[in-house]
C-alpha cells in the first residue's frame, strides 16, 4: 500500500498517499533520482553525489543527457496525477540544474549540490499527499452518490 511507502530520501510529507498511486512508479522515480543525485559517497567528506555531475563533465552532451533522465521523473509524476504547478516547479528545478551545470568548471559543483531530481521526487510525494488531504472524502474516485430505492 502506498501509504506505507518508505522513501529512500527520508521525505517527510504530510498525510498519506492515495491508494491509487502506483508504488512501482514511485520506486522507479526514486531510483532514477538516487542514481543521478546520491549514488556515490565521496570518501573523506561523507557527501553523496550521483551520476549527474559526472555526466556534466562532458560539455553540452552530458547536461542534455542528464536533463533527459531528469525529465523521466516529471513525466512519471504527470502520469501519477501531480498538479500542473508542481510540474512547473519540477521543470524549473531541471532548468536550474542544466543552466548551472553548463557553467565551465563550477557547473560540476552546481550539479553535485543542487540535486534537482531528489527535490523533484520530494515535490511529487508532497503534492500527492496534499491531494489526499484536500479531498477529505477518502474516496479517490471523485464519484457522485446516487440513492437507490429498493422495492421489496
Amino acid at each position: 500500500m502506498p501509504a506505507d511507502l518508505e522513501s529512500r530520501f527520508d521525505v517527510d510529507y504530510d498525510g498519506e498517499l492515495p491508494g491509487s498511486v502506483d508504488e512501482a512508479a514511485l520506486k522507479r522515480m526514486e531510483t532514477v533520482a538516487y542514481v543521478l543525485d546520491e549514488s556515490v559517497r565521496v570518501p573523506g567528506i561523507g557527501v553523496r553525489i550521483g551520476v549527474d555531475p559526472i555526466l556534466g563533465a562532458i560539455p553540452v552532451a552530458g547536461d542534455v543527457m542528464s536533463a533527459a533522465f531528469s525529465l523521466y521523473i516529471v513525466v512519471e509524476s504527470a502520469y501519477l496525477g501531480v498538479s500542473f504547478t508542481t510540474l512547473l516547479e519540477m521543470l524549473a528545478n531541471i532548468t536550474l540544474d542544466v543552466a548551472g551545470g553548463s557553467i565551465p568548471y563550477a557547473g560540476t559543483v552546481v550539479d553535485a549540490l543542487w540535486k534537482a531530481n531528489k527535490r523533484n521526487v520530494e515535490l511529487a510525494l508532497e503534492d500527492l499527499a496534499e491531494a489526499v488531504e484536500t479531498d477529505g472524502s477518502g474516496d479517490e474516485t471523485g464519484g457522485i452518490e446516487i440513492p437507490v430505492e429498493s422495492y421489496d
